[in-house]
């Protein structure tokens, strides 16, 4: 398999979306990536024969790193959405996850349904470039709509008081919610063409998709990726940061 260093795997993530990709704290006070997407990386680079290399940036970033075949893949929540297809290649889907609109415990008597949200006077947020902007944009359209670029923005601006609610994948949400008892999940928000997540491939590069479809799916068969998810969402819960370390 070629990749653009030759005996690694070089992956660009944005680790600011717990429990994907974000830093863990250990006792000793060390930050550490951790996240299934981060575990799913580290299996299909054993799964290969290659050493891996994470490079950290923000959500963008990767998209543009990636179109530049700046790195081999892209691991940061990628949906595929067709508008992505020419700047990588997807791999198979690996893990599905809902959508949910989130606020705070003291104003979720507001929404009773998605159209409730959809009122000029409120402030919503979602992460830019993301599925979740794209969900807001569809069901509060009269809304004021914030683009944040890091998820850790909106629970941040939430909890200040600065949105009125916010669209976030329903597992980030669940994380945040452990370390936020203020934040309350109060809708589901349906999405037709809820695909999941899938790995984002250096474009053309067909040896290295079918090396990373081939490992996604001995991870799916023997119950690892399932592990990956537990595991993350348990580190997820304990101390963490998400976001660049200086």
């Amino acid at each position: 398999v070629e990749t653009i260093t030759d005996g690694v795997l070089t992956v660009a993530t944005s680790p600011d979306f717990a429990p994907y990709e974000f830093y863990a704290i250990g006792e000793d006070g060390k930050a550490t990536l951790a996240g299934f997407e981060m575990a799913l990386a580290q299996h299909i680079a054993d799964y290969m024969g290659l050493k891996l290399e994470i490079v950290t940036m923000d959500f963008d970033g990767t998209l543009t790193e990636l179109g530049n075949k700046a790195v081999d893949l892209g691991m940061a929540g990628y949906s595929p959405k067709p508008e992505r297809e020419n700047i990588m290649d997807f791999s198979d889907i690996f893990y599905t996850g809902g959508q949910s609109f989130v606020c705070l415990e003291s104003n979720k008597d507001k929404f009773t349904d998605l159209a409730s949200t959809n009122n000029e006077s409120y402030n919503l947020a979602a992460q830019s470039g993301t599925i979740q902007m794209d969900l807001a944009a569809e069901f509060s359209p009269d809304a004021q709509l914030v683009n944040l670029t890091k998820a850790t923005d909106i629970i941040a601006e939430l909890i200040a008081g600065k949105l009125d609610g916010a669209y976030i994948e329903t597992v980030v949400a669940e994380t945040y919610a452990i370390n936020y008892p203020e934040l309350a999940i109060v809708l589901d928000v349906p999405y037709e063409d809820a695909e999941g997540s899938a790995v984002g491939v250096s474009k053309g590069n067909t040896a290295l998709l079918e090396g990373v479809n081939a490992a996604i799916a001995a991870a799916l068969a023997d119950g690892s990726m399932d592990k990956f998810v537990a595991e993350a969402n348990e580190l997820a819960s304990g101390e963490i940061i998400e976001g660049l370390l200086d």
